[in-house]
């Protein structure tokens, strides 16, 4: 007689695999905590969801180490994102003062704040210890125009959340680990069409 536990159900497989999402994006709320250690919080969640699909353990302890070790260069690159952050901030305001240009100077800012964010996820998503973050966020810059659909797919991602914070605040909590998984997915995408 066959032994049926020896493989979970499909079901169970990827109802196992959103609930690690959700718990994912709970650690990656706590570790982001720190505001510029979002990139580095990020590296460490999709690092942790691709052990989990690929069929690795790993838990609470491996995110912490991946986190440590995604910090030096992930803080860096969190701080440069407050600041385009900021400088979008003021352009926006260069709108609202009525500016001559403000309206294409503010959009051109929202539009880079936009490139970048999701620039910096491409390359959080394909993060393992030891990498670069100059060299990783060269590459994903490159993805994320040479790919529009996936980066498209990823500012959905980051509306869900801010839609989710705006309407119900604790759910874009654990909506911050769908959106680890799907950068990590669309790299696989990516690296799937393109070897």
């Amino acid at each position: 007689m066959a032994d049926v536990r020896a493989r979970p159900s499909v079901f169970a497989e990827r109802f196992g695999v959103f609930a690690e999402c959700l718990l994912t994006g709970v650690w990656i709320a706590v570790a982001s905590l720190g505001i510029v250690t979002c990139p580095a919080a990020f590296a460490a969640g999709a690092r942790h969801l691709r052990r989990r699909t690929g069929q690795v353990k790993g838990g609470w302890r491996e995110f912490v180490s991946d986190f440590r070790a995604a910090l030096p260069g992930g803080a860096l690159v969190g701080l440069a994102g407050w600041a385009a952050v900021a400088a979008a901030w003021v352009d926006v305001r260069a709108v609202r003062a009525g500016l001559p240009g403000g309206p294409l100077v503010g959009a051109a800012g929202l539009f880079a704040v936009i490139g970048l964010a999701v620039a910096v996820l491409r390359a959080a998503a394909v993060w393992s210890p030891g990498d670069r973050w100059r060299t990783l966020l060269a590459a994903a810059g490159r993805r994320t125009v040479r790919d529009p659909g996936g980066s498209f797919l990823l500012v959905g991602g980051a509306a869900l959340v801010v839609c989710s914070a705006l309407l119900i605040a604790p759910l874009a909590v654990p909506v911050l680990g769908a959106v680890a998984a799907a950068a990590v997915a669309v790299e696989e995408r990516h690296r799937r069409r393109h070897g």
